[in-house]
């Protein structure tokens, strides 16, 4: 059985340490080299040519991203996990640019750090639990500040009569639901057609449904 060599890449001697002790006792994976900083992790990775490099996202002379792309770049077949002590969108993105293929917060469980180990070696990506549950609290935080900004500059009285354009109502109906005169709704509808920069009807309706607007109607 060839066992998955492992290159530890951290500037904390300690978890490296850690590290070395609990991978060297698995029967299919082997330590083979250490590095505390950028230039170190990438001198080695060519040196050693390892399945896997371990590396923190944070050194202190260069970025795990950039090493992770040094990397990527000289040594294709090599893969690499990233450790990280708390997920950052931009950094997950990045890292994943720069050709890692894992990325797991340090504070994983023994079990699932080995398990994306195996993982990686074989090619296949991986996130631990935790980063996925956080990348997506992200994102969908991120889609809903972008959902309550694209709203942001209408009215309450310009956020319902746009609820009810994008039910397919006309200017006469929306007028009796509201207890409104025609005309000034047809105002409301040509001031939200200019706040939103749209040109019709039916994208004024588009925009509301693909921003959810039922969320912010009170």
């Amino acid at each position: 059985m060839q066992r998955i060599r492992i290159l530890l890449v951290d500037d904390h001697a300690v978890v490296r340490l850690g590290l070395r002790a609990l991978l060297e006792g698995e029967q299919d994976m082997e330590v083979v080299g250490e590095a505390g900083n950028a230039q170190e992790a990438v001198r080695l990775a060519s040196q050693l040519q390892p399945h896997v490099v371990l590396l923190d996202i944070r050194l202190p002379d260069r970025s795990g991203i950039d090493v992770c792309r040094d990397i990527r770049l000289r040594h294709p077949q090599t893969q690499v996990l990233m450790l990280t002590s708390y997920v950052e969108e931009e950094l997950l993105t990045e890292a994943i640019a720069a050709g890692a293929s894992g990325y797991v917060l340090k504070q994983l469980s023994t079990d699932e750090l080995l398990h994306a180990i195996r993982t990686v070696s074989r090619g296949d990506a991986v996130l631990g639990p935790k980063v996925t549950r956080q990348l997506l609290e992200q994102v969908q935080r991120t889609q809903r500040e972008m959902e309550g900004s694209a709203f942001h500059d209408l009215s309450p009285r310009e956020l319902h009569v746009l609820a009810l354009v994008a039910q397919g109502k006309s200017n006469a109906e929306i007028a009796s639901e509201l207890m409104l005169s025609p005309i000034t709704v047809r105002n409301h509808v040509s001031t939200i057609l200019s706040k939103l920069q749209l040109s019709n009807r039916i994208e004024a309706a588009t925009y509301a449904v693909r921003h959810h607007i039922e969320r912010y109607l009170m």
